[in-house]
């Protein structure tokens, strides 16, 4: 094995970890080629990353939670983002987010220290009773039966019902309605036991409180901090349930920051209860709409178990992988989509440093920086120092011991070592593990006769060599370093590539510089090609060698000039056409964005439709996107011959309401082919029967859709994941 410089490592990483940049906050480095690594997942368009939830993984001591801190302290320094935190973990009695909450002026809310109204006037009708059945799903899952709905509903409207100890009276001595008052008793006797838990149980004290007592929802930061109850106790999903409630109905609703986050620490208990997974899950759903981020941090995936809560996880788009062992670095691999390289690593990552995946392609691992302001703000292992100061005591007491720097000795403990600071990262030239790519510098042409050799690996690892080298050498915006791009579009087009293939080339067209430089000869052009360095001159033969000259008639100058005028007009000719046939392919290339979206209003309903064509250019998928609140009763999408629609139907109790989208897949010819869909859509007064109103759009891979009735362009807009 041969260490390859860290500035050289991205060769043998993916070449996106080399070259994709973030908009955001700094959060650290790149172990892979030493570039610093910024992100702030709401400032990222959204072809990049569709959506900006995230988690982090990893084991004790390996950073994640620190990381995690860092990320909440900057974008709520920087961009005034706001966060609430479930911390049911830390030291002394206190969560470990309590720090950094007093330091941004936040507030601190502990279990036990609050009691919660459930059923209180400020709450929203509908957020009541969805309060009240979330705290007996988190202690009798089972008790809630379609009867029992119905007595609670029923018991809701009682005037008693203004408080938890009201509401359990009028479920257990109901009065008629339109069931009577025997049937209404026998069906609320499930949920008057669950509910007795909060108001003569062991849960006493946390929801059967006269008034509600909101937090503020202005605040830069507010913990709800579970760290002092029991971590098995069923208070933690109960107090769960109501602060998704109350982020949901009153938090977001109210809150004017520009984005939040819901911090989810420990998150397994969470995502394990029935009572707040569904909330979680429907959070997640609606985090776009809603401005919201969800940030879960948790130790393994293997703590959720199978089922719907490891399915919550693959709807983070930003993954945060810390040191785990081997067999659950392969689990996590597996389910994130890692690369296998990516996964060899986690076992041996150092403390501070992560594998990170963004969006579906961007892969790299990161070393966090840490300032010391930070560091304080976000230290969790101050009982292992104690223990670490206390056998170095008994130690002093026992033998004599060397002076030592204290100054050092503390800045050695402070934070264990984790992070890097600030000022280390431009000193630090360490290596990386990688298997030493082929020690050949050749150049252009010679990367392309490999490729055409069908060594694609080989071609790909030369190229990158010597871009870099040219980049070190000449500046990254030269032409010796630009020219790689056009040289790297040849291999991947010969390698079967052509979607990468186009995406660089219109990367140089849209730099100034031809596309097509490998094609040219100094017959076709006299103008020095921009790749190359200037041409070794063509050898002189010597006078003596040359052969005597043949007399010749004096009328061939005539015949010469007419065969070179003829010849001339059609090489002019044919370069003009050339020349304008490949100015169009670089405009169309230039242009090329490979999706269109656009929103309409047909009868009344607000409809986003996008068009995103295949990276082999053989397809278009079609797709519409409505949100329940929009009410629609009929949706109908049709291009070409394929179509597809949906009526939805009414919500049934309990159910979650879901967006409705469709799409169909088109066949195209090639990357640049407009393609067309026809939109149909039954408003909240459609009838059954009647012909619902319709448009159709003429979808562009330029980013343009055009109205095919009017001829008018529609404006554009970021798609969601549809």
């Amino acid at each position: 094995m041969i260490r390859l410089p860290s500035s050289h490592a991205a060769i043998t990483a993916p070449l996106v970890a080399s070259s994709t940049r973030f908009p955001g906050i700094p959060i650290g480095r790149s172990l892979l080629d030493g570039r610093p690594f910024s992100l702030s997942p709401v400032l990222t368009e959204d072809r990049f990353l569709p959506a900006t939830n995230s988690i982090a993984l990893g084991g004790l001591g390996s950073g994640k939670s620190t990381t995690g801190k860092i990320r909440a302290h900057r974008e709520a320094r920087d961009h005034g983002h706001q966060y609430v935190v479930i911390d049911s973990f830390g030291e002394d009695n206190s969560g470990e987010w309590v720090p950094l909450a007093r330091a941004l002026d936040g507030r601190v809310i502990q279990a036990g220290t609050f009691t919660l109204n459930p059923v209180s006037d400020l709450f929203p009708s509908e957020v009541r009773e969805q309060l009240v059945r979330s705290l007996i799903t988190a202690v009798e899952p089972a008790a809630l039966t379609h009867q029992a709905t119905h007595a609670l509903q029923h018991a809701l409207n009682h005037p008693k019902a203004t408080s938890l100890n009201g509401l359990v009276d009028a479920l257990v001595h109901p009065e008629d309605g339109r069931w009577p008052a025997a049937k209404l008793t026998e069906w609320g006797e499930g949920a008057a036991i669950a509910l007795s838990r909060y108001t003569e149980g062991s849960l006493r004290g946390l929801f059967d409180g006269e008034s509600a007592g909101l937090p503020e929802t202005d605040l830069p930061i507010i913990v709800f901090d579970f760290s002092r109850l029991d971590r098995n106790s069923p208070a933690i999903p109960s107090l769960m349930a109501a602060v998704a409630c109350w982020v949901e109905h009153v938090w977001l609703p109210q809150s004017t920051a520009p984005h939040r986050h819901l911090v989810l620490e420990e998150a397994w208990q969470i995502l394990l209860s029935p009572a707040t997974s569904e909330l979680i899950q429907r959070l997640l759903k609606n985090s776009r709409k809603a401005g919201l981020s969800l940030d879960v941090y948790m130790h393994t995936l293997s703590d959720l178990g199978e089922g719907r809560a490891r399915d919550l996880a693959k709807l983070c788009e930003v993954v945060h992988v810390g040191r785990l062992g081997p067999e659950e670095a392969a689990i996590v691999g597996a389910l994130l989509g890692l690369p296998a390289w990516a996964i060899a690593r986690i076992p041996n990552l150092d403390p501070g440093q992560a594998v990170w995946k963004v969006g579906p392609d961007y892969v790299d691992i990161i070393q966090t920086v840490i300032t010391e302001e930070e560091a304080a703000l976000t230290d969790t292992s101050s009982r292992r120092r104690k223990a670490q100061q206390a056998l170095a005591v008994e130690q002093d007491a026992t033998e004599a011991v060397p002076d030592v720097d204290h100054d050092q000795e503390h800045q050695e403990h402070e934070d264990e070592g984790l992070f890097v600071g600030i000022g280390d990262v431009a000193d630090d030239d360490g290596g990386w593990d990688w298997e030493m790519p082929p020690n050949v510098i050749d150049r252009h042409q010679d990367v392309i006769r490999t490729a055409m050799a069908g060594r694609c690996n080989e071609a790909a690892d030369l190229a990158a060599l010597g871009e870099r080298e040219d980049i070190h050498a000449h500046g990254i915006n030269s032409d010796q370093a630009i020219s790689w791009l056009s040289t790297r579009a040849r291999v991947a087009e010969l390698c079967g590539r052509p979607d990468q293939a186009m995406q660089l080339r219109a990367t140089v067209a849209s730099m100034g510089k031809d596309v097509e430089w490998f094609e040219q000869t100094e017959r076709e052009t006299t103008s020095p090609q921009w790749h190359r360095g200037p041409e070794p001159t063509t050898p002189v033969r010597p006078m003596e060698d040359e052969a005597p000259a043949r007399p010749r008639r004096r009328t061939w100058p005539y015949v010469a000039a007419i065969a070179a005028l003829a010849l001339t007009g059609a090489v002019v000719w044919q370069n003009a056409s050339d020349d304008q046939d490949k100015q169009e392919r670089q405009e169309k290339a230039a242009a090329y964005k490979g999706v269109s979206a656009t929103d309409l209003n047909i009868d009344g309903v607000e409809t986003e439709t996008r068009a995103r064509w295949s990276k082999d250019g053989q397809s278009v998928v079609l797709s519409v996107w409505i949100e329940w609140d929009e009410g629609p009763k009929f949706v109908r999408i049709d291009s070409g011959e394929q179509k597809a629609q949906e009526q939805p139907a009414p919500l049934e109790d309990g159910e979650i309401p879901a967006p409705v989208r469709l799409e169909v897949k088109v066949p195209v010819k090639d990357w640049y082919e407009a393609v067309r869909m026809t939109v149909a859509v039954g408003g909240p007064e459609w009838k059954e029967g009647t012909r619902a109103p319709g448009r159709t759009i003429e979808f562009r891979p330029d980013r343009t859709a055009i109205d095919a009735e009017t001829g008018k362009q529609l404006k554009q807009r970021q798609a969601k994941l549809l």
